[in-house]
C-alpha cells in the first residue's frame, strides 16, 4: 500500500508533462503550412530578393540612381555596368535597386491605408446593419462604379504628381473590395456565441468590434492584402509609364517610361524594369495563394 501511494503521485505528475510536450510542435501551424508549400517557398524567395535589393541600394549605390556613369545606351554586360545605361547614361543597376524601394513603399503603404479604410467600413456595415449598412454599402458601390485605374489617373492628374498623391490615390480606389469582404465575414462572426456573451456582460460596441469581431474576421483579408500590394505596384508603374509618376524619384515605372521612345532599338531599358515588376507581382501572388491554401482546409487536402 505504501509503495502504491508513493508511485501514484509520480505518475500523475508525469502524465501532464508528456501531454504538454506533444503540443509544442503545433505552434504557428499557419506559418509552417506556408513555408512547406512550394508556392509559398518560391514566393518567399522572390520577395526576399526584392527586399534585399531595396535594403542594399544605399550601400551598393551611394551616389543614388541619378548619377551618370557612362555614355548613353550601353547594353547590359557590355561595359562597367551589369544592366547597362539609360538614355542619359545613368546606371540601370542602381536604378533597379533604388526602384525596389519605391515599389515596395507604394505597395505596402497604399495597401495598408486601403486595408484600414476597408476594415473600418466593412466592420461598421456588417455589425450594425440596417440603415448604417445601406448607406455604407451604397457609398462603396458608388466608388466601385468608376474604373479604378481611371479614377487613379484623375486624382493624380488633378493633384501634383508625387509619391504621396499616388499612394493616396491608389488607396482610395482599392478599399471597396476589402470592405465588402470584411462585411461578409462580420455578418457571420457577430452571430456567434462569444459575441453575444460580450453583449450580455455589457461590453460596448466599439470594444466588441475591436477585440472580438475584427480579429476573428481577418483571415480572408490577410489573403487579399498580397493582391492589394501587387495591384498597387502595377498601378504605380502604369502611372509612371503615362508620365504621371513622381519626377523626383526613380521607380521601375519611370524607367519603363524612359525606355518607351526607343523601345525598338534599346528595348532593354523598358524590359529590365518590366521584368522586375512581373517578378514582384508573381512573388506576391504566390504568397497569397500559399496563405489561401493554408487557411482553406479543403485546398490543403488536395
Amino acid at each position: 500500500m505504501t509503495s502504491t501511494d508513493t508511485i501514484s503521485p509520480n505518475t500523475a505528475t508525469t502524465a501532464p508533462a508528456a501531454e504538454t510536450d506533444t503540443t509544442k510542435p503545433a505552434r504557428f501551424p499557419l506559418m509552417r503550412r506556408v513555408l512547406t508549400s512550394p508556392k509559398g517557398i518560391a514566393g518567399l524567395i522572390l520577395m526576399l530578393v526584392i527586399v534585399a535589393m531595396a535594403a542594399l541600394a544605399p550601400i551598393l549605390f551611394p551616389l543614388g540612381p541619378w548619377a551618370m556613369v557612362g555614355r548613353p545606351y550601353i547594353w547590359p554586360a557590355s561595359g562597367a555596368t551589369l544592366m547597362g545605361t539609360d538614355v542619359l547614361g545613368r546606371d540601370m543597376t542602381a536604378a533597379m535597386f533604388w526602384g525596389a524601394q519605391i515599389s515596395l513603399l507604394v505597395g505596402l503603404v497604399s495597401a495598408g491605408i486601403s486595408l484600414v479604410i476597408g476594415i473600418a467600413v466593412g466592420s461598421a456595415a456588417g455589425y450594425y446593419g440596417g440603415r448604417v449598412d445601406a448607406i455604407l454599402m451604397r457609398f462603396t458601390d458608388a466608388v466601385q462604379t468608376v474604373p479604378s485605374f481611371l479614377f487613379t489617373i484623375v486624382i493624380v492628374a488633378v493633384a501634383a504628381p508625387s509619391i504621396r498623391t499616388i499612394v493616396l490615390a491608389i488607396a482610395l480606389v482599392s478599399w471597396p473590395a476589402v470592405a465588402r469582404l470584411m462585411r461578409a465575414e462580420v455578418l457571420s462572426v457577430k452571430k456567434r456565441e462569444f459575441v453575444q456573451s460580450c453583449r450580455i456582460i455589457g461590453m460596448t460596441d466599439l470594444r466588441i468590434i475591436l477585440s472580438q469581431v475584427i480579429p476573428n474576421s481577418l483571415s480572408p483579408v490577410i489573403v487579399i492584402a498580397s493582391v492589394l500590394v501587387a495591384t498597387a505596384i502595377i498601378t504605380e508603374a502604369g502611372l509612371a509609364f503615362l508620365g504621371l509618376g513622381d519626377p523626383n524619384v526613380m521607380s521601375w515605372g519611370t524607367m519603363i517610361n524612359l525606355g518607351r521612345p526607343s523601345i525598338r532599338t534599346t528595348w532593354y531599358i523598358a524590359l529590365i524594369p518590366g521584368g522586375f515588376v512581373i517578378m514582384t507581382v508573381l512573388a506576391l501572388n504566390l504568397l497569397g495563394d500559399a496563405i489561401n491554401d493554408a487557411f482553406n482546409p479543403h485546398l490543403r487536402k488536395r
